[in-house]
């Protein structure tokens, strides 16, 4: 029996009764479902609705679908649930009797699907960001690994001024970090105990909120029945943020695809995140930052059509709501999954240092260090870029580097550049030229890689609160 068909006299059309059905999907909510039902079920007690023999009758039940459900996988393959609701009342009532219909009491669908899935994002934010915690943490290890080896900064792709590794490897470390603090926020305002909301204008019973809130581990009750039953926006902004840490991730990935061609040669493909090709023997793919790069396009299609469905919605509830489901459960798993194999993959990854260095020091990343040179000499740094632009030009018609000048083609340039402008040409020279906080100085970095372990130790000592 449906939990609304006394009001109909025909039964439903036999196709639109399966299609409308979202049991298939929200029973992944079901352990949220019986956790809200508990709360509710003391609620229902405290207000007299339940006897407390009813109320252990009641527990007892909903610890027995439970255990059902992790023991019975068949269990879940209910053709005649509509929903995830429907279904617990269902098996309420069919293991202990007519007091299974008492605990929808004072409640409606429309506000338990809205608890179910905040505990379910509340939940996939601190799984989330403990993933991020591992990615940052293997981030950081590699950084160690590197100490002062050295790479090409690009912009434009075109090769601009030399980095330390770990430098380049602390860029994601903040781009991922920034993502671990931005789901975290979203707890803030998804923390909210919408039981107690009825179907749009609150519960008809006196309940107390503020005790099923407190069952449920919610900062407090929602201000208003009828958002509280009609609100996702903790669904879209969760995504949003995910959606965002795709991009990252896509950007990481096609970094690392771009360095692993034999035209960059930075790094070496570690063979359990490739595959080959059944073409041609040779081929080593990197098939796993190719779909972390795919996957981000999927996370944005998630983001849309959540925007797309709630968009010129009324208030409150409607069916279209129910469409909202499943880009969430789909952008979290992928989500969790791009990020486990992507940490995977950075702690296995092998970098040549040689060739990352070699690339260094040809193609005049060294020409900002020469004009800074001239600048600290008196020279508006305006000419002193036109005067190394020049010495730049003369290399290219030599086919020499900067260095390769001698001492009277630098003074024909400009009279300011000394005998030591040698020693500001160098690799190690040109590093240390940027000292500031956030530069690629070796002292620097050392000191982000130290402030970035203590943010990471913070972040993993506080995890087991906020999960």
């Amino acid at each position: 029996m449906k939990m609304w068909s006394g009001r109909f006299r025909q039964p439903l059309d036999p196709k639109f009764e399966q299609w409308q059905r979202s049991f298939p999907f929200d029973r992944k909510l079901l352990a949220y479902e019986l956790k809200a039902s508990r709360a509710h079920a003391k609620a229902l007690r405290a207000a007299g609705v339940l006897t407390s023999e009813e109320y252990g009758l009641v527990i007892a039940g909903l610890d027995r679908i439970r255990i059902k459900a992790e023991e019975e996988p068949d269990f879940l393959n209910d053709p005649e649930a509509e929903d995830v609701h429907h279904f617990v009342e269902k098996h309420l009532v069919t293991i202990i009797g007519e007091v299974g219909q008492k605990l929808h009491s004072g409640r409606s669908r429309n506000e338990q699907i809205a608890t179910d899935l905040r505990l379910y994002v509340r939940e996939a934010i601190g799984d989330l960001r403990k993933k991020i915690g591992e990615l940052l943490e293997t981030l950081l290890s590699r950084c160690d690994e590197a100490e002062n080896a050295v790479m090409p900064a690009y912009t434009h792709l075109q090769r601009a001024e030399p980095v330390l590794v770990a430098h380049w490897l602390l860029a994601y470390f903040e781009m991922f970090w920034r993502d671990a603090e931005r789901i975290l926020d979203c707890r803030k305002r998804l923390n909210e105990c919408p039981l107690g909301s009825g179907a749009v204008t609150g519960a008809p019973l006196t309940l107390d909120r503020e005790l099923v809130s407190r069952q449920l581990e919610f900062d407090g009750p929602t201000a208003n029945s009828m958002d509280a039953t009609s609100d996702r926006d903790f669904v879209i902004e969760f995504v949003n943020a995910v959606c965002l840490l795709g991009a990252h991730l896509s950007r990481w990935a096609e970094e690392l695809i771009l360095f692993a061609t034999q035209e960059y040669g930075f790094i070496r493909l570690p063979e359990p995140y490739s595959t080959g090709s059944s073409a041609m023997p040779q081929k080593q793919n990197p098939d796993s930052l190719e779909l972390i790069r795919g996957k981000a396009a999927r996370l944005i299609g998630c983001q849309a059509s959540l925007l797309a469905t709630v968009k010129g919605l009324p208030l409150a509830y409607n069916k279209d709501m129910q469409e909202t489901q499943e880009p969430l459960f789909d952008a979290a798993s992928t989500a969790l999954a791009c990020v486990e194999i992507a940490t995977g993959f950075m702690g296995q990854v092998a970098f040549d240092y040689g060739r990352m260095r070699a690339a260094c020091e040809t193609g005049f990343m060294n020409a900002l260090a020469a004009a800074t040179y001239l600048a600290k000499r008196g020279v508006p740094f305006r000419q002193a870029h036109e005067t190394v632009a020049h010495a730049v030009q003369l290399c290219v018609s030599r086919n020499c580097e900067l260095q390769d000048l001698s001492r009277q083609e630098f003074q024909v340039l400009s009279s300011a550049f000394g005998p030591d402008i040698y020693e500001h040409l160098t690799l190690e020279a040109v590093l240390a030229c940027h000292d500031v906080p956030g530069g690629t100085a070796p002292e620097r970095v050392r000191k982000a890689l130290r402030e970035a372990r203590e943010k990471l130790s913070i972040m993993q000592e506080a995890h087991g609160t906020h999960a």
